[in-house]
């Protein structure tokens, strides 16, 4: 098919005179004689078997054909231009691929990925959001945020952040927007549970704040009087504290925007330590450059955190280990 192709000057003669309906403005904008885009008109309407110009009665105009013709070579003309524009301006690009859970790229990461394509445009962050353990070693992903009490073994890894979980929800759900006096005041709120996988013993969620909490009111019950909703993803969970459904054991660190802003509360002054978040990758990776800029970028910003919206020891008057 490429061989029918008629000459490229005699393509861009066409294209130049059929825009500006003038051989002249076609001679001009191309830099030669209107004799010259003439003759490579009639050349493209012999290779066409067909005439493309209406010439005579004046004004010039394009026949059916060149009508049919003239818009697909002005978009294919474009696309040759903006193609060689693009390798003129690009320039090489490294590509780093980082998984994490939804829930921490959703709520932590993503609100300030800006500030790192300030700092490294030549970077292109790849974010794989999933809750499933990547395999770091068999090339799935470059680097990892995990959540974890422990280092996984054989990797590289520093502690970015560390949150601690506390019963919060809406104001709208507490008597006059103020921390509950009792734990046994949060009982009569629909309870929010998440589901934790079986490689986290202990999690921070209702059972083990409530057995923290009997220290405070012994003979406190173990479920709550209002039933209550059950998420498999966490996300999920956060949608339903903002929407007002019920009360959750929940990460300040990821809902530190809402309780800046007043759309959740804590609800009562008792928590229990969270994880960490591990910033992970194998070592001597062939993109180490990259995984050093980036971490040096997310050290900051989780430094710049503050205190209070880390899960910093002393958050809180009452705390509990998990």
């Amino acid at each position: 098919m490429r061989r029918q192709l008629p000459p490229l000057t005699a393509l861009r003669a066409f294209e130049a005179a059929a825009r500006h309906l003038s051989f002249a403005a076609a001679a001009a904008e191309l830099g030669v004689t209107p004799t010259a885009i003439s003759h490579q008109i009639r050349e493209l309407e012999l290779a066409c078997g067909q005439a493309l110009f209406r010439r005579r009665p004046r004004p010039l105009v394009l026949t059916e054909a060149g009508q049919r013709l003239f818009p697909v070579l002005r978009a294919g003309l474009d696309d040759f231009a903006a193609a060689v524009a693009a390798l003129r301006e690009a320039e090489p690009r490294e590509t780093l691929r980082l998984t994490t859970t939804n829930a921490f790229a959703h709520l932590w990461l993503v609100p300030r990925l800006a500030e790192w394509r300030k700092r490294r445009p030549d970077i292109t962050l790849e974010i794989i959001g999933t809750d499933a353990q990547l395999d770091l070693r068999a090339g799935e992903a470059d680097l990892a945020i995990r959540y974890a009490r422990t280092a996984p073994p054989g990797l590289v890894t520093r502690e970015i952040l560390r949150d601690r979980h506390w019963p919060i929800c809406s104001p709208s759900l507490l008597p006059g927007g103020t921390p509950a006096r009792r734990p046994s005041e949060l009982l009569r709120l629909t309870l929010i549970h998440m589901t934790w996988g079986a490689w986290l013993a202990e999690p921070p969620d209702w059972s083990h704040w409530l057995a923290a909490a009997r220290r405070i009111e012994p003979g406190l019950a173990s479920a709550g009087h209002a039933g209550a909703l059950s998420f498999r993803e966490e996300l999920h969970a956060y949608e339903a504290l903002l929407a007002g459904q019920g009360i959750a054991i929940y990460s300040d660190l990821l809902a530190a925007r809402a309780l800046a802003s007043g759309r959740l509360v804590k609800a009562f002054d008792l928590s229990l330590l969270g994880l960490g978040f591990l910033l992970t990758h194998v070592p001597d990776h062939r993109k180490q450059a990259a995984i050093a800029a980036f971490s040096a970028w997310i050290e900051e910003a989780a430094a710049a955190t503050p205190p209070e919206r880390r899960g910093a020891a002393g958050a809180g008057n009452a705390s509990a280990s998990t």
